[in-house]
């Protein structure tokens, strides 16, 4: 099978962003597929360094990526995103329908223009269009209000209806996303749940040590981890809430660690800064295969959002990496990742919104070494039983290779198998607790 790929940020383990993209790329070359990438070099600052050169095809681990230059940053204003998105989207429709002896076309969002040279390659060239659901969009940018023109959300709205009935098989992120696209009225039998995905051989579970970091004092400090992105949508002033608890609680041992960059970095720094947070060490943005060794010296990570419903559906790269690491989690988001935690006791719930509350949870874990143990522990095998990725690339390429005609649709599409079963939320109370330790 010959596969069409086409992802905006796609990025290798030598970049700082998620992998999903490359790791699954890799599968299915191992598996005997052919795999064309078309991308940006938004995610690859190798190919940045080349002035002037507008499009770069090499192989990347077999690879063969189709890479036009189109830069993108979190730290970009409104104007500037929507240049790039529509930059790319052009690029991107004319390389797609020149490259020839596909199967098969995979579109990853975000962003949502991505469909338009996805749907118009599968026209061009006569081949199914994977589309594949990272974000609920326009719906997320709508609820965090970014986008507030009703002419434009109903155009966008009718624009994404149209990238799912035009594509032949949908893959959703988490069930939240699946709930989504069904809301619009797909069938259910084109939708495949399958999440991000854990890198077990990227991260090492097991006692927290602290010299996994010698560049940080951390000698004798409480860690909580925040490894991601730091925009609007992550609502990190809640973290600094929370470490103004804690300095407020006495606790002088806890260290907030900070990693990564986005719009919101420069504030957030200015902010600690200004309230006095000592207890916040701003680490910066690192390679993704670099991550594993700060998780290695955390107690506890954590997986925050702002406090809006469409961004419970979310499956974010920190959550995996955690489970992977085998380090207890604590959630502030309502949805299928509050539920994932408190059902598997891996870990605890903030209430949205709230700084007090994510300073309670974590001196709850603070506390109680024996329950950060069992925590972590179940972490890790819940990575390995339902989110190795070597499993869900079997279920991403099942997907391509029914949508290509090459096999028959399963009664029950995948995603369910697999998939957490969902659980009744529940606050963070010592029934919780107590299951944690069973």
């Amino acid at each position: 099978m010959r596969v069409l790929y086409i992802h905006q940020y796609f990025c290798t383990r030598q970049g700082r962003s998620g992998t999903r993209s490359y790791e699954f790329s890799k599968h299915l070359i191992a598996r005997g597929h052919h795999v064309t990438m078309i991308t940006s070099t938004a995610q690859l600052p190798h190919l940045r360094a080349a002035a002037g050169k507008r499009l770069s095809r090499f192989s990347a681990d077999e690879i063969d990526v189709i890479a036009v230059d189109v830069d993108y940053a979190q730290s970009m204003g409104p104007l500037q995103r929507i240049r790039s998105f529509l930059r790319f989207m052009c690029l991107a429709t004319w390389i797609a329908c020149r490259e020839r002896r596909h199967d098969v076309v995979v579109a990853t969002s975000t962003p949502l223009t991505v469909g338009v040279p996805g749907m118009i390659a599968s026209w061009v060239r006569r081949m199914p269009l994977v589309f594949e659901v990272r974000d609920l969009w326009p719906e997320a940018p709508i609820q965090l209000g970014f986008i507030r023109h009703r002419m434009l959300i109903a155009f966008l709205r009718w624009f994404e209806c149209l990238v799912y009935r035009r594509s032949t098989r949908i893959v959703a992120l988490s069930p939240g996303m699946r709930d989504g696209v069904l809301a619009t009225g797909v069938a259910a039998g084109k939708i495949d749940t399958i999440p991000n995905c854990s890198d077990l051989d990227r991260f090492t579970p097991g006692p927290v040590d602290k010299r996994a970091v010698p560049e940080l004092d951390l000698a004798g400090a409480f860690v909580v981890t925040h490894a991601g992105s730091m925009g609007l949508a992550n609502g990190l002033d809640i973290l600094l809430d929370a470490a103004a608890e804690a300095q407020r609680a006495g606790w002088t041992d806890v260290r907030f660690l900070v990693l990564g960059e986005g719009s919101e970095a420069v504030n957030l720094r200015v902010r600690a800064a200004a309230r006095g947070l000592d207890n916040v060490v701003f680490a910066g943005s690192v390679p993704s295969a670099q991550v594993g060794r700060y998780l290695q010296a955390s107690d506890v990570c954590l997986v925050l959002f702002h406090a809006v419903p469409v961004l419970g559906t979310n499956s974010p790269n920190k959550l995996f990496d955690a489970l992977a690491a085998g380090r207890p989690i604590i959630v502030n988001t309502a949805g299928w990742m509050r539920e994932l935690v408190q059902q598997q006791g891996c870990g605890l719930a903030a209430e949205p919104g709230s700084g007090e509350s994510l300073a309670r949870q974590i001196g709850v874990l603070r506390q109680d070494a024996e329950l950060r143990g069992i925590m972590g522990s179940k972490a890790r095998l819940l990575a390995e039983r339902e989110f190795d990725r070597a499993i869900l690339a079997q279920r991403f390429e099942r997907s391509l290779v029914i949508a290509a005609g090459l096999a028959e649709a399963p009664a029950r599409v995948c995603g369910v198998q697999g998939e957490p079963a969902p659980a009744r939320p529940s606050p963070a109370t010592t029934e919780t607790i107590d299951a944690a330790r069973e």
